[in-house]
């Protein structure tokens, strides 16, 4: 089965790319490739985020992998926090804190929709390649789930009736961005190079 670092430290998101790429490939963290180094996100976009990570990682090792970058994207904020989703509320901001400073940035809107955008940057082969999802939601006035992570407590996807934070990840790959942008990525590899080896 064909191996790929996925240029991340974060556990969440490890979790959620391997469910939906189990059954196609071996998905390696940056910590299990042995890979210490924290890569900054300097850029305007999440495409250039996406790209800058997946670069380093690849002039590295040397080997196939891919990064992605997240954004929540508020039509009543334009477009922020966008780029800026994981330091809203400042450079050592958690979660918690985000969450709170978004919420009291929309008090008193009443258009309150938004979409979660993914971007994977794929280097295959000296080749990079973008895949792109998008789930279109809202932002709800009170956090509520215990589940995912980010600003799930308080984004409810079109068509649902909970937030992200109150589904199982099984119901969340239903809507989520990320899987979207994952299905676009295995698509390509299982079309074009699914059987090709490292």
């Amino acid at each position: 089965m064909q191996t790929l670092i996925f240029a991340t430290n974060n556990p969440h998101k490890v979790e959620e790319v391997r469910s939906v790429l189990k059954e196609h490939f071996t998905i390696t963290s940056l910590k299990e490739a042995g890979i210490e180094k924290e890569i900054p996100e300097p850029y305007d976009s999440l495409e250039e985020n996406a790209r800058e990570k997946s670069t380093v990682i690849h002039a590295l090792t040397g080997k196939n992998c891919f990064s992605e970058d997240t954004g929540l994207e508020v039509d009543a904020l334009h477009g922020a926090p966008g780029v800026k989703s994981a330091r809203y509320a400042g450079e050592d901001a958690d979660s918690h804190k985000n969450i709170q400073k978004l919420l009291l940035d929309m008090q008193g809107i009443t258009g309150r929709e938004a979409r979660f955008r993914t971007v994977i940057s794929l280097i295959l082969h000296q080749k990079e390649y973008l895949f792109e999802g998008i789930c279109m939601g809202k932002i709800i006035t009170v956090a509520k789930g215990e589940k995912g992570f980010g600003y799930d407590p308080v984004f409810v996807p079109d068509g649902a009736e909970k937030t992200f934070a109150e589904m199982d990840l099984q119901e969340k790959n239903k809507y989520s961005h990320r899987k979207k942008a994952i299905e676009k990525l295995i698509h390509f590899l299982t079309r074009h190079h699914g059987k090709d080896k490292n």
